[in-house]
């Protein structure tokens, strides 16, 4: 599928990498990139987000390159997707639907798939147009008497199947919750492993545990978590979980829905932030996940940086401690097999501290 790239510069220091990281997320989600408009602006166009000018060039692009589909970098509100629309006579898809949209594409599991339909209804129904209005006016059998418009009911569908999606996956958590006391003992040290996507997670999960969890260089590549047991000189059995990526700007239909995947990590004894050290943006990126910790309730937990890609950084494999000798950073790289037994350390000395006096690298 052809697309036509919309990408706007608000004045933003990190733009660039904004911009970069939209494109992958077009490309993870099967499209060709065709061209790329840039618009820069300080504040958006009420009506197309942004300016006629642009718009015409964005116009005739899209019609040189036959694209099948426009993609903007920025959320729009529903007057300015439709009124984009109608100027393409194209389906115009902004950065919280297609995030959605490759969510749907690479959830696997059903409360996976259940969370993803009940996030993209909650967007659908914020962008429903009164487009049967026609009918109304015209009366006749069928439309006569109070009735609903279409727009009433298609609204009244949607809230009973955002409903009847919330009780499945209620269902879904207290199943999950049963299958996690079920394999926990209370001295079971529990790890999670967070970080922003595409920053290795899988493969250092595989790495760690000898599993084979799907690991690729794109964005999302994991959506459902999986766990496993793992035993650790020094620690004994550990559960390990590998949990979805996060990204900045994550819509927060996202952030709510996904609650339940990301639970593994509420309820973990230990965050393993895994932190792409060869990425350019990888402070921004660390700002970005405490921020989803902190939405998600899990900003209390301990953590430490893990700082992966090191083949790719120039980084030598170490532990670096604190002034206080906690344990605050560990360079490793999964792909190379490197670092491993240092980041095993990590975990040993943390299940060997009690729970109330963990350390805590948080504000790192």
């Amino acid at each position: 599928m052809k697309a036509l790239i919309i990408s706007v510069d608000m004045g933003e220091l990190d733009y660039q990498a904004h911009a970069e990281e939209f494109v992958m997320l077009a490309e993870g989600a099967g499209a060709v990139v065709a061209d790329i408009v840039v618009v820069k602006r300080s504040r958006p166009d009420a009506a197309y987000f942004i300016g006629v000018g642009k718009l015409q060039e964005a116009l005739l692009l899209a019609e040189e390159h036959d694209v099948d589909v426009v993609l903007c970098d920025q959320p729009l509100s529903p007057a300015q997707q439709r009124n984009l629309e109608r100027r393409f006579n194209l389906r115009v898809v902004d950065r919280v639907a297609l995030i959605l949209d490759i969510f749907a594409l690479r959830a696997q599991s059903h409360e996976g798939k259940l969370q993803v339909e009940l996030a993209q209804l909650q967007h659908l129904s914020t962008r429903l147009t009164r487009m049967w209005t026609h009918l109304d006016r015209q009366g006749g059998i069928g439309m006569r008497g109070p009735g609903e418009s279409q727009l009433e009911l298609d609204r009244r569908m949607i809230g009973d199947k955002v409903r009847k999606l919330r009780e499945r996956l209620q269902k879904a958590q207290r199943q999950r919750s049963t299958q996690r006391r079920s394999r926990m003992r209370s001295d079971t040290l529990t790890v999670s492993l967070v970080g922003y996507t595409n920053a290795g997670k899988s493969t250092l999960f595989n790495a760690l545990t000898r599993a084979d969890a799907y690991a690729a260089d794109q964005l999302f590549a994991t959506l459902d978590t999986t766990t496993r047991r793992v035993w650790i000189e020094g620690a004994g059995q550990v559960v390990v979980s590998d949990t979805v990526g996060f990204i900045r700007d994550l819509p927060p239909t996202l952030v709510a829905a996904f609650r339940a995947t990301l639970e593994e990590t509420i309820h973990a004894g230990l965050l393993l932030h895994v932190v792409d050290a060869a990425s350019p943006q990888r402070d921004e990126q660390v700002h970005e996940v405490h921020k989803v910790l902190e939405d998600i309730g899990a900003d209390h937990i301990p953590r430490v940086l893990v700082y992966n890609k090191i083949d790719q950084a120039g980084f030598e494999p170490r532990i670096e401690r604190d002034e206080h000798g906690k344990i605050a950073r560990v360079f490793v790289s999964a792909l190379k097999r490197i670092g491993l037994d240092d980041l095993r350390e990590v975990i040993v000395e943390s299940g060997q501290i009690p729970e109330n006096n963990a350390f805590n690298v948080k504000n790192l």
